[in-house]
């Protein structure tokens, strides 16, 4: 049996590089991986499509197709999950495993849309955007990692501080617009894993919990120490858990 591919897509606002120690560790462990820049962030161009995570799905296909990967193991971190619950919906014959972290499957509320909206508007403007990422992105790590990890909470503000500010006005709009995915999920049959950080203060332990019991073949994992970023947070337990799925659902190391 050869090995399946293993792509991983980064959450808003950060890039490939997020998954530095876990897919490091996979490919030392002989697992096919590709970390994937998502439109916008990184090396990727941003373009000029509306805003829409089906043109993010769709770029991934013709991602998958420039390294003549047919089938993937899809594991999507907060706007990587919903990329991948996008491709889902579009390529579904292309999905051999799915793994989701820090990522709901329902919409967002009429009243969630209006901040990522507000979001979208105030960090195109230069102090405003200051302020807002200043407010913002500590709460992206979890309550250990703000008191004992500087570094990683300094990595991913340097990232945040970074990114292109059109970029995530694009993704924040694309996010609001997502439908909700529970029946894309429940129809869903290949197998799946859902990471949760246990400090997570942006997607409770309910959604997490929700999300693992709508996927067919989906069960949960949550991890101590860490909040909405487990892969910067706590690569190894997230790494191990990795390992495992894949070598569970037959996408084992070379």
């Amino acid at each position: 049996m050869s090995a399946v591919p293993v792509v991983l897509l980064h959450a808003l606002s950060l890039h490939a590089g997020m998954w530095r120690e876990p897919a490091d560790a996979l490919r030392a462990q002989g697992h096919q991986v590709l970390a994937v820049d998502q439109r916008g962030f990184g090396t990727a161009p941003l373009g000029s499509d509306a805003p829409s995570l089906g043109t993010v799905a769709d770029d991934l296909a013709r991602t998958l197709d420039r390294h003549g990967t047919g089938r993937a193991v899809l594991v999507g971190s907060s706007m990587g999950g919903y990329t991948a619950m996008a491709f889902l919906r579009r390529h579904p014959d292309r999905v051999a495993g799915l793994a989701l972290l820090a990522a709901r499957a329902t919409a967002d509320s009429p009243e969630a849309a209006a901040q990522r909206h507000r979001f979208a508007d105030l960090v195109r403007q230069d102090e405003p955007r200051r302020q807002l990422l200043a407010r913002t992105t500590p709460l992206l790590v979890g309550a250990t990692t703000r008191a004992r990890r500087p570094e990683v909470l300094a990595r991913v503000r340097a990232d945040v501080e970074a990114a292109d500010p059109a970029a995530l006005a694009w993704a924040q709009r694309a996010i609001a617009a997502r439908p909700d995915s529970t029946d894309v999920l429940r129809a869903t049959p290949v197998p799946a894993l859902v990471i949760a950080g246990e400090e997570d203060e942006l997607v409770t332990a309910a959604e997490a919990e929700q999300v693992a019991a709508t996927l067919p073949g989906g069960r949960l994992v949550t991890v101590p120490g860490a909040g909405h970023l487990p892969p910067v947070e706590t690569p190894e337990a997230v790494t191990g858990a990795l390992h495992a799925f894949l070598g569970e659902i037959g996408a084992p190391a070379w």
